[in-house]
């Protein structure tokens, strides 16, 4: 099955940077399911009126189960379960993409062993993510989305000269959109804020794929907020969400966004009927505890309920969510610092990096900090913010020098 340069990425491509927040943003409650057969009703989902998603799938179960053993039936499901859960932040349909893609492990055409590849990273088993894209890309050298996906687990890795590669590979590719969110991106970790936002800029003006809007505007937004012009990070948040396409990290970001505003009662009403999403329940408690709403106490104990859930499965993926809520909602600095640092090991987004900053300030624990403090130095990150907090952590007195464990 050959993807020539002009196929169209399925959409949750266009998100592949939302990598780290499609995990965080996940309902812990619910693990990754693999149904029994083939008939099996896996969901009754709560579509809005006039959505087409849910006679979308049934046309393509039908087809799967028709076609068992036809991988471009498979794989065309597995895509659309992908995507749902990126956009609803569930990841039951991670599993059933995985079910999928699994009845193929013996004999793996290139788009596979890429929708392989993305379910790994979905689960943070980056090595392995990595070795199913090289397959994939060795199979098939204009698969873009393979460079795509490992440009995303390069920069969450922080490694920023493997991620220029893979912008290069999709601009020789002829893919100027992917091209321009990884060189966009690429270019805002490294300290080159103004050159990033024009790079996205350009990106966006080249397309009118409403997919790829949303997350250039969602990216575009980011960056206005490092540069601290939060009044165009608005705009470019407010033409997201007029979309009017659900997307998990979307949300995430613009109650972050709302949060440093002070604008709680905002992200109140963003989230009142996403609940279900540990990572935008996360955010909207924040909010109702920051108000003085009745209602925090319920939704913290709900997450306190999921996280320990998500312990007894031998979860790691939302630490970062974890430790958020352990600073912000329990008011203990101490275990928010170890789990920051534990999921900063794995993975070194901005945001990742604010948790440890924060944690360590409430912890008077600059030690710990240390990491995040060379990879602000080395990398050239601008954002006014992690550079504010880690001249507060640096400031601190250096009694307690046992990193957090």
């Amino acid at each position: 099955m050959k993807i020539s340069r002009n196929h169209k990425c399925p959409q949750w491509v266009w998100r592949w940077v939302g990598l780290a927040l499609a995990l965080s943003c996940a309902t812990v409650q619910a693990a990754p399911r693999t149904p029994a057969k083939d008939s099996e009703i896996v969901e009754r989902l709560p579509f809005k009126p006039g959505d087409t998603t849910a006679r979308e799938l049934s046309t393509l179960r039908a087809a799967v189960v028709k076609n068992p053993t036809d991988p471009k039936l498979a794989l065309a499901l597995a895509e659309r379960y992908f995507g749902l859960a990126t956009a609803r932040g569930d990841p039951r349909y991670v599993g059933y993409a995985d079910a999928l893609v699994g009845r193929f492990a013996a004999n793996m055409s290139a788009p596979l062993l890429a929708m392989r590849g993305t379910v790994r990273q979905y689960r943070h088993d980056f090595d392995d993510a990595l070795k199913d894209y090289a397959a994939a890309l060795k199979l098939d050298t204009d698969l873009a989305g393979a460079n795509a996906w490992r440009g995303a687990i390069y920069l969450v890795q922080a490694d920023y000269k493997a991620a220029a590669r893979e912008c290069d590979a999709l601009l020789r590719l002829g893919r100027p959109v992917l091209h321009g969110g990884c060189a966009g991106l690429t270019q805002a970790y490294t300290g080159h804020l103004s050159t990033a936002y024009k790079t996205l800029q350009l990106a966006l003006a080249t397309t009118d794929d409403d997919d790829q809007r949303l997350w250039l505007n969602t990216r575009l937004a980011e960056v206005a907020t490092w540069q601290g012009q939060t009044a165009l990070a608005e705009q470019h948040f407010r033409r997201a969400l007029d979309l009017g396409i659900d997307d998990g990290y979307l949300l995430a970001a613009w109650s972050d966004f709302l949060l440093d505003q002070g604008l709680a009662e905002q992200v109140i009403q963003q989230l009142a009927k996403w609940d279900t999403v540990d990572g935008l329940l996360l955010r909207l408690t924040e909010a109702e505890d920051t108000l003085k709403r009745p209602a925090a106490k319920a939704h913290i104990q709900t997450l306190d309920d999921r996280f320990a859930a998500a312990k007894l499965r031998g979860d790691t993926t939302h630490q970062a969510e974890e430790a958020r809520f352990h600073l912000h909602l329990r008011h203990d600095p101490k275990e928010a610092l170890r789990l920051a640092v534990a999921n900063y090991q794995v993975q070194k987004e901005p945001r990742d990096a604010r948790i440890v900053l924060e944690s360590a300030l409430a912890d008077r624990n600059p030690a710990a900090a240390q990491p995040v403090l060379d990879w602000l130095q080395t990398s050239g990150f601008e954002d006014p913010t992690l550079r504010a907090l880690a001249k507060k952590v640096q400031q601190l007195p250096a009694a307690n020098t046992g990193a957090a464990k």
